[in-house]
């Protein structure tokens, strides 16, 4: 039973290695990037104070939802009652419920397709009538598409962007090399969580003094909540891309499925 690399954050893997582990199944954990908040965030602070005045609240990832309630921890319980949120899966459905935002008390609207969760989605099922001319605040990284921010203002939506967190990639010390040759000798499951961690993981392939290092890791199994990194893995010659719906429960029944 080949054991599976988590490549998330380290501290944003612990639920998905116990939920492996009560399945009998061996994990280890292989940070491709690492999640940061923007501290010094004064743009942040002035949309909390007025967050009253927005109709529309955007968080493109449970990363942005931990930025924000993170900076304001009695903001579930103060969460202004007309102000509905939009977010684009499963698991940021499950960061909100973490952090006190109860769906019964607030207004939450994610994509009703769960295989496909996107801008693109959560957009169809936006009231962008209603939002005309109306306020809508979109939290996100320091970098990603912007897709929804362009298509709420073609609809005449106020939209106001802000930072709220940034991506940060590891070196690539001797440890991580050593990791990374270890693997690359045997078959992996590879839960992968990022587009541009794949693009991290073939380039420190490709930093090895190693034959056919690239080739190698093009052929270990990959599992990927999200059709949009299974197609960047296609692009990049990955063989067996594994895709599941979003949250971790999805993620563990794929695993445990493919067995």
């Amino acid at each position: 039973m080949p054991t599976v690399i988590i490549t998330r954050p380290s501290h944003q893997a612990q639920n998905l290695a116990q939920g492996l582990a009560q399945l009998g199944r061996q994990s280890l954990v292989y940070p491709l990037f690492e999640i940061e908040a923007i501290r010094d965030n004064p743009e942040l602070d002035l949309a909390l104070q007025n967050l009253a005045a927005f109709a529309l609240v955007v968080f493109v990832s449970p990363n942005a939802i931990d930025a924000l309630f993170t900076r304001a921890p009695t903001l579930a319980s103060n969460w202004p009652s007309a102000l509905t949120i939009g977010v684009v899966g499963a698991a940021s459905r499950q960061a909100l419920l973490r952090h006190g935002v109860d769906a019964n008390k607030v207004k939450i609207i994610s994509p009703s397709h769960e295989e496909r969760t996107d801008s693109e989605t959560l957009l169809v099922e936006l009231d962008l009538p209603a939002l005309a001319g109306r306020k809508a605040l979109i939290v996100r990284a320091d970098s990603g598409r912007d897709f929804l921010t362009e298509a709420l203002r073609a609809a005449n939506v106020e939209v106001q962007a802000v930072t709220a967190y940034k991506r940060v990639t590891p070196p690539f010390d001797e440890n991580r090399r050593a990791q990374l040759i270890d693997f690359l000798q045997g078959q992996y499951d590879w839960v992968i969580t990022s587009s541009a961690a794949l693009r991290t993981l073939l380039d420190w392939c490709s930093q090895l003094d190693r034959e056919n290092a690239v080739a190698k890791m093009q052929q270990q199994h990959l599992f990927v909540p999200h059709f949009r990194i299974a197609e960047v893995a296609a692009e990049l010659g990955f063989k067996h891309v594994s895709l599941s719906a979003s949250g971790d429960e999805k993620l563990l029944l794929a695993l445990q499925s493919h067995l």
